[in-house]
C-alpha cells in the first residue's frame, strides 16, 4: 500500500464514524479518543513520548490539554448510522453539522405509542392498526412534506421556565404553556418497505401504569382540553404481529424523525412509534456516497472495536490499520474551511 502524503503532523479535522445501535454517541467519542488520543496522527510525538501511551481521562482539564474531540449532532442509543467526529480544530466546524440537511430510514410499527416515540420507551397507548393500509400511510405522508411545525416529545430532556418537559409528565405538573412546536423542512419522505406482519417486531413489555398515565394527563392538562390516555385494543388474531413499514426521508436540521412517526400514526387513525433508525447521510457524509461527488464514506466501528482489543501491527505505510481507515476518510482542517483528503 503507498505511503500517503499528510501535512505537518499531528493533523486536525474530520471524518465520520458507522455508528452501530447500543451505545450512545458520547460512550462512542470517549471510546475514540482513548485511540485518537495515543496517535501520532493526532498528537505531537514528544508529548507521546514524555508521556507514554496509557488510558486517556475523558473530562477535566487534563483531558482537553491531551486532545480535542467531539461530534456534529448525537444519535440517540437506539439509532446506528452517521457520527461525524471533529478533531483539533476539525471541532471548531461540527456546528455546520447541526443544521445541515439530514437523511434518515426508520421503521415504523403501528398500534402503540410510547412515551419516548421509540422501542426504548414504555407503551403509554396501543390502538387499533388492521385498519390501516399502504394506500392510508401514502396518503397521510402528504402532509408531513415540505415545511411543517413539530412538536418534540412530552418525555424529552428541552425545559420549559427551567424544568424539563419530561418532570412535567413523570411527576403530573400541568404545563404552564403549549409546548413550542419548531419549524422544519421535509424536502422528501416516502415509503422505502411495506413490512406489514412478515418481521420480528414488537411492542415494548414496560407499560404505563394508571398512575402514570394521570400524571401525564395531569401535566397535558394545561394545553389540551380533557386530555385522556386510553387503550383502544383489538381482539388479538393468533400471533399476528402489527403492521411495520420503513420511511425514508430528507429533512432539515432539527427535525425529530420520532415525532414524525408518532404523528403519521395519529393521522392514520391508529398509534405508531420507532423500532430502527438510521441516520443514511449528514451533509456530505454518507453511509453510501456517490462516486460521482465530494460524498465522504464513514469509517465501519468494527475498525475501532477491533483496535481497542489490540491496535495491531504498523503496515509500511507507517500506520496502523485504523489509522489508516481514518486517513483515508479523513477531511483535514489547517484553517477556517476543511481541505479535502485526495
Amino acid at each position: 500500500m503507498p505511503k500517503v502524503t499528510l501535512p505537518q503532523l499531528p493533523v486536525s479535522g474530520l471524518f465520520a464514524v458507522m455508528k452501530p445501535s447500543g451505545p450512545t454517541s458520547m460512550s462512542v467519542i470517549n471510546d475514540l479518543k482513548q485511540l485518537v488520543g495515543n496517535s501520532r496522527l493526532f498528537v505531537d510525538a514528544d508529548k507521546l513520548e514524555t508521556r507514554g501511551k496509557g488510558k486517556i481521562p475523558t473530562r477535566g482539564k487534563r483531558a482537553r490539554g491531551i486532545v480535542k474531540i467531539g461530534q456534529g449532532g448525537t444519535l440517540d442509543p437506539l439509532a446506528d448510522g452517521v457520527l461525524v467526529v471533529g478533531i483539533g480544530k476539525g471541532t471548531r466546524h461540527l456546528n455546520e453539522f447541526l443544521d445541515c440537511v439530514k437523511e434518515y430510514r426508520t421503521t415504523a410499527l403501528l398500534g402503540c405509542e410510547t412515551d419516548t416515540y421509540d422501542s426504548e420507551g414504555s407503551r403509554v397507548r396501543v390502538a387499533p392498526w388492521r385498519h390501516v393500509t399502504r394506500e392510508a400511510v401514502e396518503s397521510a405522508l402528504s402532509n408531513f412534506r415540505g415545511e411543517i411545525h413539530q412538536a418534540p416529545p412530552i418525555f424529552s430532556a428541552l425545559k420549559m421556565e427551567g424544568r424539563p418537559l419530561y418532570d412535567y409528565a413523570r411527576k403530573g405538573i400541568p404545563l404552564p404553556r403549549p409546548i413550542e412546536k419548531r419549524k422544519v423542512t421535509i424536502h422528501s419522505l416516502d415509503i422505502l418497505e411495506w413490512k406489514g406482519s412478515d418481521h420480528q417486531f414488537r411492542w415494548p413489555e414496560k407499560e404505563f401504569t394508571s398512575d402514570e398515565k394521570k400524571a401525564m394527563e395531569k401535566a397535558l392538562e394545561g394545553v389540551e382540553e380533557n386530555p385522556i390516555i386510553k387503550d383502544e385494543l383489538e381482539p388479538a388474531v393468533g400471533d399476528e404481529s402489527p403492521t411495520a413499514f420503513v420511511l425514508s426521508m430528507k429533512v432539515s436540521g432539527g427535525t425529530y424523525v420520532r415525532s414524525i412517526v408518532h404523528d403519521l400514526g395519529h393521522a392514520v387513525g391508529s398509534a405508531a412509534h420507532v423500532v430502527t433508525l438510521t441516520r443514511s447521510r449528514q451533509g456530505r457524509f454518507a453511509l453510501e456516497p456517490a462516486t460521482d461527488s465530494e460524498d465522504k464514506g464513514c469509517v465501519p466501528w468494527d475498525v475501532f472495536s477491533r483496535a481497542s482489543e489490540s491496535e495491531g501491527d504498523v503496515g509500511e505505510d507507517g500506520w496502523t490499520q485504523w489509522e489508516r481507515e481514518v486517513i483515508d476518510h479523513l477531511e483535514i482542517v489547517e484553517g477556517p474551511k476543511p481541505q479535502k483528503t485526495s
